[in-house]
């Protein structure tokens, strides 16, 4: 189990068989004789006896189908574009955010949520410590967002919002909110959460009389978004992931 001080990121290379034996694709032997036989590609190369592997960041594809280690765990950021649904599919045919990480080489699951018409920084992952740290109520974490509103926005409209208001017979937890931007027609504020209820800002918006017309997540615990272009993700660094597994854990018995 990776947590807190025990976590350590490690950059060591294996051999292609012994990393396809370990994926439970197929025995060393046989998985030297698909080496041989041209099957296996690494980065889209096809791969030679010899050959080594970083199972953390190296595409290793067999007959067409990427391998993917299990055992591998993997935390990255996506670029959520509007109209994709935080889900890893979809009955009705909608786009899914699975569809943006499916080269990842691993299965991996969002941590929370956006709704379909928000956009921005959304964490993915297949640790379920990781996910759990980020999402347990108790830790509050923060997560700030940048949203555009029809309305000019007034002093008491904010005050409300960041004392808290009653949404769903349930008082919201104390926010921070304040403008960025004034033009006509449109008002930008930035807006800091700390509970993951859903679509909480778009219903306290509308609670104030404010119509979001744009919501775009810019950070979470600290890790920003950047200049990472949308339907794009990258893996997060080694002190990214430290910072969510020294957030304070939430207890078993909580």
């Amino acid at each position: 189990m990776i947590k807190g001080e025990n976590y350590k990121m490690k950059e060591e290379k294996i051999r292609l068989q012994k990393y396809l034996a370990l994926c439970e694709v197929a025995s060393r032997r046989k998985a030297e004789e698909l080496i041989e036989q041209g099957r296996v590609k690494v980065n889209g190369k096809v791969a030679t006896i010899g050959d080594k592997v970083d199972a953390k960041r190296d595409k290793v594809v067999v007959a067409g189908k990427v391998v993917q280690n299990s055992s591998k765990k993997m935390y990255i950021m996506l670029h959520k574009p509007r109209g994709f649904i935080t889900t890893l599919n979809d009955e009705q045919g909608r786009k899914c955010v699975a569809d943006l990480v499916a080269d990842a080489g691993v299965r991996l699951f969002p941590v929370g949520r956006l709704d379909r018409n928000s956009e921005g920084l959304l964490l993915m992952t297949n640790d379920g410590d990781f996910s759990n740290i980020l999402t347990h109520p108790s830790n509050h974490v923060a997560k700030k967002y940048r949203v555009t509103v029809r309305e000019k926005v007034t002093d008491d409209q904010i005050t409300k919002m960041t004392e808290g208001l009653m949404i769903d017979g349930q008082k919201t937890l104390p926010c921070d909110v304040w403008v960025i931007l004034r033009e006509e027609g449109r008002t930008v504020l930035q807006i800091i959460l700390y509970e993951g209820r859903n679509r909480e800002i778009r219903k306290m918006c509308e609670q104030v009389g404010l119509t979001v017309i744009r919501l775009k997540r810019i950070e979470i615990a600290g890790i920003k978004l950047g200049m990472l272009p949308q339907g794009r993700w990258r893996e997060l660094d080694e002190k990214e992931v430290h910072r969510i597994m020294n957030i304070t854990a939430p207890k078993e018995d909580e």
